[in-house]
């Protein structure tokens, strides 16, 4: 029997379950860099150079480690113009393209990482489909199905917590280590006045002969893409993403958990792992990098503190994340129980602002691909709820120029956490704050223009005046929810003249960005 296994983009473990049994007299491999969605045309997603090196790149360097194991890849390059075919434009395409060279009796696709890729993929294989799980993950989406069944509310700390039982890390027996099952309290400090102390820097990774040739291509195709291929040193194999991971728990795990919601302009990686992205690309499993970081901790190299939060974020909040997305696509993509509709301001793929804060976050994401949690949740994710922009076309953007976006991870975060696009499937509020938050957390404010304490006028905060009027428009749909009490108390307080005043500056603020007029 002949069998074809198709490789996504994102599927890239050398060591998972579909090539078990891979026999190289019968089977072969196909991979495909798609086009679909790496156009830079103002219409479509645009896509980061960044992101669109460390995709092509990891996917070559897979291609060849199989090919000099024996196996047979079909392969279809972005650049490929042999037998003036042209590279198929998605993932699909190309699998049917090889499936008519080879003639397979079998097609074998793992679980993908997006709901629309999936139905394209099991649709043209037809009856020759044989669908598997991916083993990448903890658990599967019939595990977080059985999970939600019956549940009113879906919340992170009830699905975590029989993982860490069942996995038996960071417990002692049937009761966690330390007594609790989170250390939240002791990691949201700040760096203060003399800002984050010296660390050394994140470990590059020089690009080799075919990372080059992956970096010209793409400033050849795509020369008006956001951001820049300069400087691009992202591990794009499995033994860079060990390096990686390596680097993260010697020099910056000790601290992450204290210092990572903080923010200190200029500064990219901070405590942060960056490791979202290659493990999105399976580079490296997450089951290694849990294990890595609690070796350290087992070591006295890093405290519990630290440790907790960096694994609940993998085994908590990936796996929830995950399972949500397959449990409500593809409903959850449409979600928009704001009726935010504004388009996502220009400013956002140019960096071109005036806000301090909005400006670095910006500035990481347009020469990185990446920022951390609480720059994207709490300052560009913050800034674009409260401007009302349409959810939808805030997972565009994110989809575009972060390095470690897949629609499964982006689409819950960006639509439900982020923007409270699904009204409260994912959180149990809005992340709606002022700029005294941002003030609180970082050094931005003393280097901007605005005043976070400003609501309205033109020295107001854009993100404050954004922010009470956020509070004022959905007002009655904020009673409901105990949680906004608090905030709709300090509503309360405003007198009429205040909110038209503040109104007002929140409405000249989202034309200016509706003209493209910089704030």
């Amino acid at each position: 029997m002949k069998r074809l296994f198709v490789i996504c983009g994102d599927q890239l473990n050398p060591a998972a379950q579909i090539l078990s049994d891979f026999d190289p007299a019968h089977d072969a491999l196909v991979m495909t860099e798609a086009l679909e969605g790496a156009s830079p045309d103002k219409h479509k997603t645009r896509q980061h150079k960044k992101r669109l090196i460390m995709f092509f790149a990891a996917m070559r360097h897979y291609r060849n480690a199989r090919r000099a194991e024996g196996k047979q890849v079909f392969y279809y390059a972005l650049d490929d113009t042999t037998e003036n075919q042209g590279a198929p434009q998605n993932t699909t395409e190309g699998m049917l393209r090889a499936a008519k060279e080879f003639e397979p009796d079998q097609i074998l696709v793992t679980r993908t990482g997006d709901w629309h890729e999936q139905q394209a993929l099991t649709k043209a294989a037809g009856n020759r489909l044989v669908l598997l799980e991916d083993d990448h993950f903890f658990t599967t989406p019939e595990d977080f199905a059985s999970f939600a069944e019956g549940r009113k509310k879906l919340v992170l700390e009830d699905f975590y917590r029989p993982l860490r039982r069942k996995t038996g890390w960071l417990m002692d027996g049937k009761d966690p280590v330390g007594g609790q099952w989170n250390f939240d309290k002791d990691n949201r400090k700040s760096f203060g006045k003399d800002g984050p102390p010296l660390m050394p820097a994140r470990k590059p990774f020089e690009p080799d002969d075919v990372t080059r040739s992956v970096q010209a291509m793409v400033d050849r195709m795509f020369p008006e893409a956001p951001g820049k291929s300069d400087g691009f040193a992202e591990p794009v194999t499995p033994d860079q993403a060990m390096q990686a991971l390596q680097d993260f728990i010697t020099y910056r795990l000790p601290d992450f958990g204290t210092y990572e919601d903080a923010i200190a302009t200029g500064h990219v990686t901070l405590y942060h792992s960056r490791l979202s992205a290659v493990m999105n690309l399976h580079l490296i499993s997450p089951q290694q990098v849990c294990e890595a970081a609690l070796d350290a901790y087992e070591k006295g190299a890093a405290p519990i503190n630290a440790v907790e939060g960096f694994i609940r974020q993998i085994l908590g909040w990936r796996e929830f994340v995950r399972g949500l997305y397959w449990h409500y696509m593809p409903d959850y993509a449409g979600l928009n129980k704001l009726d935010a509709n504004q388009e996502v301001p220009e400013f956002f793929w140019t960096g071109e602002t005036d806000m301090a804060c909005i400006a670095d976050a910006l500035n990481s994401v347009l020469s990185e691909g990446y920022a951390h949690h609480i720059q994207r949740l709490m300052v560009l994710g913050l800034f674009l709820m409260q401007y009302g922009a349409n959810p939808y076309a805030v997972h565009e953007w994110h989809m575009g120029l972060y390095l470690d976006a897949i629609d499964w991870v982006s689409l819950p975060n960006v639509v439900g956490m982020s923007q409270f696009g699904d009204g409260g499937i994912m959180g149990t509020k809005p992340y709606a704050a002022s700029g005294a938050y941002i003030d609180r957390m970082s050094d931005c404010c003393k280097a901007c223009p605005y005043s976070p304490k400003k609501a309205d006028g033109p020295e107001a905060c854009p993100v404050t005046a954004l922010y009470w009027d956020f509070l004022a428009q959905h007002e009655q749909k904020f009673r409901k929810n105990p949680r906004m009490a608090f905030q709709l108390k300090n509503l309360d307080r405003k007198n009429p003249e205040e909110l038209a005043s503040i109104r007002d500056t929140a409405q000249a603020l989202r034309n200016k960005c509706a003209r493209g007029t910089r704030i």
